[in-house]
């Protein structure tokens, strides 16, 4: 397989070494350049899939040299050569280095493309049972009380669901500080996602700061917080059901969008039969 000049951004596995992806292996095999935030992890996972690196040097490109490896890989772009940037797990520029080096390739018109495959957020959404509808990936929390304070009343502000990473020593902390705010929201404590101890805890945010409590977590953490129900708004509803009942008749419909954004389903039927009667 002969590649084209470009940036390639691969998604690399969360866990499972079998979720890489066919294309991914392809451009892993084909790229002139190979370059990852870990590249222990890269040769690993290339050894694993048997893709060789027939000489081939692998760049490491990471939050503490990105600036000084960057110039060298959009060297190799501009002489026409293909590049394969690999994230040390999940879909690159997502809580990555990588970003930088695309915002630069992109600004000198490089061609730039992603190769998609596993995510750690997706994945916990898929997990979580909260509605995937709207969703709202904030990262990781800051370090400072006073910041992360600041931060958590901002993102729990947002009518979506809210997906965090997390560490395991810090789980325990997230989740009491978050109790004061959002207690009564479902949640969920995703770990080790598509690994051997997989697990995915819910309940509100409250039952699981209170579950948790004493307990050491192992693993990555993806935290997923519902958003908040008592705050939907009409407009929401008025939305939802305008799409709904394109392909759904009444009661499907408010029954469809009552789960979604947490409204009493009679609430919403009376709404829906309104849009059915003619003007």
């Amino acid at each position: 397989m002969k590649l084209d000049a470009g940036l390639y951004f691969v998604a690399t596995p969360i866990g499972t070494a079998r979720d890489i992806t066919l294309r991914g292996l392809d451009i892993l095999a084909s790229a002139d350049v190979l370059a990852a935030e870990d590249t222990r992890t890269l040769r690993r996972l290339m050894q694993i899939h048997g893709v060789a690196l027939e000489g081939r040097q692998i760049v490491a490109y990471h939050d503490h040299n990105g600036a000084k490896a960057r110039p060298q890989i959009l060297r190799a772009l501009r002489e026409g050569r293909s590049v394969a940037y690999a994230s040390e797990a999940g879909t690159p520029l997502v809580a990555d280095p990588g970003f930088q080096l695309a915002r630069e390739a992109m600004a000198e018109g490089l061609p730039v493309t992603s190769a998609p495959g596993p995510s750690a957020v997706m994945a916990a959404l898929t997990l979580s049972g909260l509605p995937t509808d709207r969703f709202l990936f904030a990262g990781f929390p800051p370090a400072s009380k006073g910041a992360r304070q600041s931060w958590l009343a901002e993102v729990l502000a947002v009518p979506a669901t809210v997906v965090i990473f997390e560490s395991a020593k810090r789980i325990n902390r997230i989740l009491g500080e978050m109790s004061d705010k959002a207690g009564e929201r479902e949640a969920a404590v995703c770990r080790e996602l598509t690994k051997r101890f997989e697990e995915a805890r819910r309940g509100t945010v409250a039952e699981l700061a209170k579950s948790l409590e004493g307990e050491s977590l192992k693993g990555e953490i993806v935290l997923v917080i519902d958003r908040d129900r008592r705050e939907a708004a009409a407009d929401d509803m008025d939305d939802a059901l305008d799409k709904a009942l394109l392909e759904m008749s009444v009661k499907d419909a408010a029954g469809f969008v009552a789960e979604q954004l947490g409204l009493p389903k009679r609430q919403v039927y009376q709404a829906a039969l309104q849009r059915e009667k003619p003007e």
